[in-house]
Parts: C-alpha cells; structure tokens; sequence
C-alpha cells in the first residue's frame, strides 16, 4: 500500500520516522500531532538513525544496495548531505511524481514546469503531432536517420556502439522531427551534453537557433512538429514563440542525453541476454515490451527533483523532494525478482519519462528512436553480438548508463590452413 500521502494524514509513523514501524510503548502520552513538530522529529531521529546518504563515496558505482537500505528502512528520510527528502518506494515515487502540491525543480518553461489549465491546454497542442499524419512523418525522419546511423557501421568489425550510435540517433531523430536541418544535429547534440534536457534544462542559444524557424514556419507550415506547434491554438490565439521554443526544447532534451542514456542501457541489456536478443530479433512485436523494461530496470535518470509548493505531511514548504527511479523500479514489492531483465515482464510501469499529468509527451518520440535504432541495427548488422571480454559498467548518481558498449559487428574471416609454396622443379642439364 502506498504511504504518499494521499489523504489528510500524509505518511504513517513509519514514514515520518524514516524507519520500520515499533510497538507503542506501554502508557506513553500521546502527543498532539503538530506540522512543525512532526518535522522537527522526523529530522531528529532520521539524524540519530544515520541513514545513508546519496553522496557516500561509491554510490556513483553501485546505488543498488543504498536503494534496498532505502525501501526496508527509510523509506521517507531527509538526505542533509544532498539536500533533500528521498522518496524510494514505487508507489510513493509514483505517487510523488502526480502530487500537484510537488512541482518541477528548478523553475523553468517546459512542460515539466507547467501547470494547471495551462499544463493542460499545452499538452492538448502537442499530442495531435504524434499522431495521424504529423506521427507518420514523424515515424518516417527517425526510421530514416537509424538507417543511415547503421549502414555507417556496417563495414567495420567492431565498434562502440555508445559513441558512434547511442549518443547521435536520439539527437538526429528529434532534429528531424522538428524538421531542423540534419547539419544542426552536431550543434544540438552538443547544447544536450551541457544542460539541454526534458526536465528543465535550458541552452542559453537554443531561443536564439529557434526563433527563425518558428517564424519560417508560422509564414510556410510543413509538415513536420515544430509547424504543428506553430499553427496549434490555445484559446482561441497562437501559442507564443516563447512558448512554441520551450516545447520544442522539452522535446530535443528528452531526444537527446535522456534517451542517449536509456538507449545505451537497452542495447546493453540485450546484448547481456543472448536468448532474449534472439527473441525479439524474431518476434519484432515484443521490441515494445523489451524497452519498457529496461526502462524500468535501468532507467536514464535516477533520480527526478520536485519542490514542495505546499506542506505534504513532514515535508514542508520549499522543500526539495528526490523521486529515486532506480529505486522504485526495483522494488519487490510491485515488481517479481525485480534485478531480473524479462522482455515478457507484464507490466514494467511507466516512471522513467514521468507520471501523472507530467508524463513526458517525448516517451513516444524515445521510443520510437529505440524500436527503430534496434531494427536498424538488426538489419544492417546481422551478426551484432557484444565483443568476447566486454562487460558494460553503468555509471552515475542522476543519469546513469553504461559509457561504453563495445560490439563485435561480424565475425573475422576463418584463418585457413597456411598455403603450400610449391618449389619449381630443378633444371635438368642435357647429356
């Protein structure tokens, strides 16, 4: 049973404590429960109880067991070294991501940081780019650019397949949704390595790169999202070029670092399962399933920020709020043999791109790049298996993935039996 809170009484003792629930001790007085003084205890005895925090040296390399210590023992627990209150469990991560009383940190434009009638209204503008004509299309640019991203690996032996395909498809896919230039993706790629991402994360030049497409398309509408956006009407008028620039800036970063990052995990994933990789080389249909579950088994970000517009239980005003993913997606108490990956797992959750009315419109574009980038690879790469001796390493505290996925893309030529030189025969003199 989830312990956000949900109705008047916020979290249970248990929660508010930051440890497992204890006996009630014989004739104690019952203290009134006060909002100041609930949080006051709350910090108090999580400080006595020492729990760990997401700064201990090591985390970066493996959170894994911190999570468990998280769900069983601290499952709401104030992080003084990170600075804020870590949620771990699924469904109160769940919870936490829909709560409107927790809103997008730090402040910002995107989606992620709408809300309300405005969150809504923007939302109801950019679903219809994903779908009918505008999906087709859309469809069509990231199929396009997969293909072009895995014939170039084609002729080589081996390859790293998370700088040379992982790190540019997401990019590529997005520009070429948008219907931005193919010679923009570089610059694009690069504002993503440096702060441009889904959930807030601005480039100081991306308004600057925008405006003149959003005004070429507000002149010529095409086809593709950006003129989608750009002819959309909330209320009865246009959406403004701020506005049209901070979606289309939603949908760069969650095209770009973020699904960089899931995609790496999910081919590292497969590679890891040969029987699994083999399935869904022959069943295409569970691509979907397969992706999901890497998602929730290893997800881009790790941990999602929120800030507390309103007091929700211990937590008071102004407080920031750590949605730890990788925590809630293996929590064995909504997922069977969470560690496990299983493309035939039957419901994998959605958290990595989001929950609520916050759900990331680019889910859909992530996975379409991924279910595209894999046929892509599967066809152009027919003996793609993961070179003998690699073992990928995830890496990072926010957003973790492997840093690298070495392949072996063909297999060597046989080596044949050395040739015989045949010696000429000696010359015969004449008697």
């Amino acid at each position: 049973m989830s312990s956000w809170p949900s109705r008047r009484r916020h979290f249970d003792r248990a929660h508010r404590y930051g440890r497992p629930r204890r006996p009630r001790r014989p004739r104690r007085p019952r203290r009134p429960r006060h909002a100041a003084r609930d949080l006051d205890t709350t910090t108090r005895r999580t400080t006595a109880a020492r729990p760990p925090s997401l700064l201990t040296p090591g985390i970066e390399r493996d959170p894994y067991p911190l999570y468990r210590t998280l769900r069983q023992k601290f499952p709401l627990v104030y992080d003084r070294p990170f600075g804020a209150w870590l949620v771990s469990r699924y469904a109160d991560v769940r919870a936490a991501l829909a709560d409107p009383r927790l809103v997008a940190a730090p402040p910002g434009r995107t989606l992620a940081h709408l809300e309300g009638g405005t969150h809504s209204a923007h939302r109801a503008l950019v679903s219809p780019a994903f779908r009918g004509h505008a999906l087709t299309a859309l469809t069509a640019g990231v199929e396009r650019t997969a293909y072009v991203l895995a014939r170039r690996l084609a002729d080589r032996q081996e390859a790293d397949l998370v700088a040379e395909f992982c790190h540019w498809l997401p990019t590529a896919a997005a520009v070429a949704a948008l219907g931005l230039p193919y010679e923009d993706t570089a610059r694009v790629h690069a504002w993503c390595r440096t702060g441009l991402d889904h959930l807030g994360g601005h480039h100081p030049e991306l308004d600057a790169f925008l405006l003149p497409y959003i005004a070429r398309r507000r002149a010529h509408p095409g086809d593709d999202l950006l003129s989608a956006l750009c002819t959309a009407r909330a209320d009865g008028r246009p959406l403004s070029d701020e506005a049209v620039a901070g979606i289309a800036g939603t949908l760069l970063g969650a095209g770009g670092e973020a699904t960089a990052h899931a995609l790496a995990s999910f081919l590292a994933n497969l590679l890891d399962h040969p029987g699994q990789l083999a399935l869904v080389r022959a069943r295409p249909e569970l691509t979907a399933g397969a992706w999901a579950e890497s998602l929730r088994r290893d997800p881009p970000l790790h941990i999602v920020l929120r800030r507390a517009v309103e007091p929700v239980g211990a937590v008071p005003v102004g407080a920031t709020v750590a949605c730890l993913l990788g925590a809630a997606g293996r929590d064995p108490a909504r997922f069977a043999d969470p560690d496990r990956y299983d493309v035939f797992r039957p419901d994998p959750g959605q958290l990595a791109y989001g929950s609520g009315r916050h759900f990331c419109p680019g889910a859909l574009l992530a996975r379409l790049t991924a279910e595209h980038g894999l046929r892509a690879l599967f066809a152009a790469l027919p003996e793609l298996r993961r070179s003998p001796g690699f073992r990928p390493v995830a890496e990072g505290l926010i957003s973790r993935s492997p840093r690298s996925l070495l392949v072996r893309l063909r297999r060597p030529a046989p080596e044949g039996p050395p040739a015989t030189v045949r010696k000429a025969p000696p010359h015969v003199c004449a008697p």
